[in-house]
């Protein structure tokens, strides 16, 4: 039997039990609308521009855990989608792109917006260089197998997303059906490697041996929903923990263990105890710049102090920064259990270490007290620190936030208490503005009895407004709070500390300052939205938005205050030279902090 290929696929869908398609139409994909039209279960989520698109994909699979659908045109369709695909692609997130392109018998010829400046219909390689794979189908029966192996790849090992590049007239084409009912025998699930009992000894004895021992974990503990078997082994050998941006939540900011960020912005206590640790076992990042200090050597980590070792799912990511002692393959979840039991064998009685405890402790509490001041503040337009103070004193803490760029972003990573897993998504490796305006669409779809915010800076928020189109027409009650500082804040705040001006990077007209009126333009689109004229007055309002149970919007003017850096940024001593950092290297000395004390 022979089915058109746009309506097998759909079927194909479904049984995935996929609910939603995301994407922006294109003459190239008109026959899979038609299919998509015709489905009961399948929901097409139409928007503006397809940033939006792969943006929302990628909150949906953060939420979800499992590969999101994109469904765009071909040339600018697909460009337009480019960052929100790399963002997901630099932070792990599966998804998988289906880009209609050109008629096959059509390669070469130049077609109505053909890519094929190198190759003829070579639109697929404009994301080779960050999707695990890009395909481009030349034969419509081949599709079901690619198909198949696109979404496996995405989910598996360390996850991200990839690419099936469809010429359009595929999607008309009839095939027969036994070439998808082959991929219905599929389990469509991959067995994930654990760690072997040895290694886990080694491991473990080395841990309990250290006398100053650290765990440091990433995002890849929340990809792995490995929360609970991390707080089940740090609770059992009291090892203080620290983490990366991307590695917030995976266990409590509230836990006794837990120190917090470490790097750049994280605090002289936190990287002081990772710098002068013995032993550092990582678990699911990569060591990145930020979260690194740069690698300036002593800052946050100390190479010739401590010995590194690390679990990854993915091989590349083990010794990339660090030189490790041990380095292991292995999902962190299946990991995390093998290593309990190890320690439960060897350490029967488990190990106490309450002097950390207790210095964590006093940490947190005198950090607190130092911020109270400024978060506590009524002067407007109001402190950063006061908006994140009422709003985590409103919102209910298994709600889910989007962060994207600046204080809404490395603030929170910094000063916003985050006790569940999964409950704050950054956009972390290519920290992409605009991430979190379209990212919580995703969310609250894959997470509708959720509340879902995103705390946004003016100038994220500005690259596509009409995320509040699509919120609209499909009725997604979701949040934005816009922490509105009249300029790209954080680069206002490098540029004005190294060249005492604010060039290109503040929202001025004839030296005032200037923004469109953001309330104003939500209810342009049919969004109920507020434009907050007092500090005292943003608490309220923020509790009716969260339990209005619409698509709301509060528009919050906010002084461009510097996130407090205690830790270092290499590009510091690239704007302003040191006479002891070369190329990036700490030659000798110690590098100078960046501590904002106008902070406090």
């Amino acid at each position: 039997m022979k089915k058109l290929l746009s309506e097998q696929l759909v079927d194909y869908l479904e049984r995935r039990d996929t609910k939603y398609v995301f994407g922006l139409c294109g003459h190239t994909v008109i026959a899979m609308l038609d299919a998509l039209e015709k489905s009961k279960k399948l929901k097409y989520i139409s928007v503006r521009h397809e940033q939006i698109a792969s943006t929302a994909a990628d909150g949906y699979a953060r939420a979800t855990g499992r590969a999101s659908v994109v469904l765009c045109h071909l040339g600018p369709g697909l460009t337009n989608a480019t960052t929100g695909v790399a963002n997901a692609a630099l932070d792990s997130i599966p998804m998988v792109v289906i880009a209609g392109d050109v008629p096959s018998y059509y390669y070469g010829k130049h077609p109505h917006q053909e890519v094929n400046m190198h190759a003829d219909a070579s639109q697929y390689e404009i994301y080779k260089p960050f999707v695990k794979r890009a395909w481009r189908i030349d034969k419509a029966e081949m599709f079901p197998e690619i198909l198949e192996k696109a979404f496996r790849l995405a989910e598996s090992g360390r996850p991200g997303p990839v690419l099936i590049s469809v010429p359009m007239d595929m999607f008309s084409r009839e095939v027969d059906t036994r070439f998808f009912e082959r991929t219905y025998l599929d389990s469509h699930e991959t067995v994930k490697p654990s760690l072997d009992e040895e290694t886990a000894k080694k491991i473990v004895k080395i841990l309990v041996e250290a006398k100053n021992p650290v765990l440091h974990v990433g995002g890849g503990i929340i990809l792995a929903k490995a929360s609970e078997e991390l707080k089940d082994f740090v609770e059992f050998l009291e090892i203080p923990v620290s983490r990366t941006l991307m590695g917030q939540g995976a266990l409590s900011d509230k836990h006794p263990l837990m120190m917090g960020m470490t790097g750049f912005w994280g605090t002289y206590f936190i990287n002081g105890k990772t710098s002068q640790a013995d032993v550092i076992l990582g678990l699911g990042t990569r060591f990145a710049e930020a979260d690194s200090s740069s690698w300036y050597n002593g800052i946050t980590f100390d190479v010739d102090k401590t010995k590194f070792m690390q679990i990854d799912i993915e091989s590349s990511e083990i010794g990339r920064n660090y030189p490790v002692s041990i380095g292991a393959v292995a999902d962190l979840k299946l990991a995390l259990k093998v290593l309990l039991k190890v320690a439960k064998e060897l350490y029967p009685n488990g190990v106490k270490r309450p002097e950390i405890i207790k210095a964590i402790e006093e940490y947190k509490k005198e950090f607190k007290e130092s911020n109270k001041g400024i978060a506590e503040d009524s002067r407007f337009p109001m402190t950063p620190q006061r908006i994140l103070k009422d709003v985590r004193e409103v919102l209910p803490e298994d709600a889910i936030i989007c962060t994207d760029v600046g204080w809404n972003k490395n603030g929170v990573g910094q000063q916003f208490d985050i006790t569940q897993p999964g409950t704050i998504m950054h956009p972390g490796g290519l920290a992409t503005m605009g991430f979190g305006s379209a990212a919580l669409l995703g969310v609250k779809l894959a997470k509708p009895d959720k509340k879902v915010i995103t705390l946004i800076g003016d100038g994220g928020f500005g690259t596509n407004p009409s995320v509040l189109a699509t919120a609209k027409e499909y009725n997604i009650p979701v949040v934005w709070v816009v922490m509105n500082n009249y300029a790209f804040g954080t680069i206002a705040g490098l540029e004005g500390a190294h060249y005492k001006h604010n060039f290109g990077t503040v929202f001025r007209i004839d030296s005032k300052p200037y923004n469109p009126e953001w309330a104003e333009v939500a209810k342009a689109y049919g969004i109920k939205a507020k434009k907050i004229q007092s500090a005292d007055e943003f608490k309220e309002a923020f509790r009716e938005a969260i339990n209005s149970n619409e698509p709301y919007l509060l528009d919050v003017p906010m002084e461009n205050i510097p996130v407090p850096t205690e830790g270092i940024w290499n590009i510091n001593d690239i704007y302003t030279p040191k006479e002891n950092v070369q190329d990036g290297v700490l030659m000798s000395g110690e590098a100078i902090r960046s501590k904002h004390v106008s902070t406090k």
